[in-house]
């Protein structure tokens, strides 16, 4: 039953991400923050990297969500083959976003890049997408199997 929440609260963040990545990106934002992972300020940046630094806080927590969700898929005994390659691929696809992010920002918006970034992105909402399905599918099977 957990797992069904934490996959649906992995997806939720990673909208909010995928907002806020829009709004950075049509902004001309992309750039505010020069430095990976930090801002220049470090931790608690300044007004003028806050929305770039929200972008990669969110980032974080998304990618945490996403691998902490694959974790609880693969420790349940009750999991299948679908639910397991649908969170694994998320989780791969998270921490290539995130690489990709830094390459992005390093290569300064290299056109090329930031259109992978946006594909791979759509990718792992996909994918989280399905594995949030495949939970609450799982969820209903082990409520109807306990009754």
């Amino acid at each position: 039953m957990f797992l069904k929440y934490l996959a649906l609260a992995s997806l939720v963040v990673l909208y909010s991400l995928m907002f806020i990545g829009g709004y950075v990106s049509a902004s001309g934002l992309g750039l505010s923050c020069p430095d990976w992972p930090l801002c220049p300020n470090g931790i608690l940046p300044d007004d003028e990297y806050f929305i770039e630094w929200t972008h990669r806080l969110i980032a974080a927590t998304t990618g945490a969500l996403i691998v902490a969700t694959t974790v609880g898929v693969w420790l349940n005994k009750q999991s299948h083959r679908k639910i397991k390659f649908t969170s694994t691929f998320a989780s791969t696809l998270v921490v290539t976003q995130i690489a990709l992010g830094a390459l992005v920002i390093d290569l300064k918006l290299h056109a090329v890049l930031v259109a992978i970034h946006l594909g791979i992105g759509i990718l792992l909402f996909a994918m989280t997408l399905l594995t949030v399905l495949f939970a609450f599918k799982l969820g209903k099977a082990m409520v109807t199997a306990k009754a």
